[in-house]
């Protein structure tokens, strides 16, 4: 994951912010994160799923095998180890295995802990601190496959949740693509047109009031704007 944000052409997404808000009051504010938590509670719960199922293939093998070459596992100690095992394999799936760690974390946690991500963003990067409220986040966090756009109340008043939907999806075209950069761009760019159409112009005395640069974990706020 962060390989990706690392290979995001900064450049390249502060000029399509630029454009986009030379025609519209709005302020697009990107954002990168690589996860929004490390959800610890899926170790315990890929270590209890991996012991349940080594104690059902112990149980059947005890059943079923009537060798020599197993007397290992009809000892206490025997069991003990191959659940020890088990739960240390089943743990440190769920932890470096990423689609095993969002199937065990579930959906609804995943929705609900990036758009609790996306809100402290929205604080931090001061998308609220414009004169008529037209900030908009665009937020990714890569490894819950989770992007969420928010607009400020001036924005809201104009533009619907559900004309964000394609937004969204150019850049999970981008993220697919291995290109998150492009999706970026193309989203940005998309923004700036959406703004227009809904009436959300350029005012005679419109100035830029948030940096242009996207903001990841390691990134530096630019006071040039």
């Amino acid at each position: 994951m962060d390989t990706m944000i690392d290979r995001l052409d900064r450049e390249r997404i502060r000029d399509a912010v630029g454009r986009a808000e030379e025609r519209t009051a709005g302020e697009i504010v990107p954002v990168v994160v690589p996860r929004s938590d490390d959800y610890e509670e899926t170790v315990w719960r890929g270590a209890a799923a991996a012991v349940l199922a080594a104690l059902v293939a112990v149980l059947l093998t005890l059943r079923v095998y009537t060798g020599w070459g197993l007397a290992w596992l009809f000892a206490p100690w025997g069991v003990a180890l191959v659940v020890l095992a088990a739960a240390t394999v089943g743990a440190l799936l769920a932890r470096y295995v990423y689609p095993l760690q969002r199937l065990l974390a579930g959906g609804e946690r995943l929705d609900e802990t990036v758009h609790r991500r996306a809100l402290q963003a929205f604080v931090e990067e001061e998308v609220f601190n414009t004169r008529d409220r037209t900030g908009i986040l665009l937020f990714v966090s890569l490894r819950e496959h989770r992007i969420e756009v928010l607009g400020d109340t001036g924005i809201n008043q104009r533009v619907d949740a559900d004309d964000w939907a394609e937004v969204v999806a150019r850049i999970r075209r981008g993220i697919k693509n291995d290109n998150l950069t492009e999706g970026l761009v193309e989203a940005i760019e998309m923004c700036g047109r959406l703004l227009k159409r809904k009436g959300v112009g350029v005012g005679p005395d419109d100035e830029n009031e948030l940096t242009d640069t996207v903001r990841t974990p390691d990134s530096e706020r630019d006071p040039e704007g």
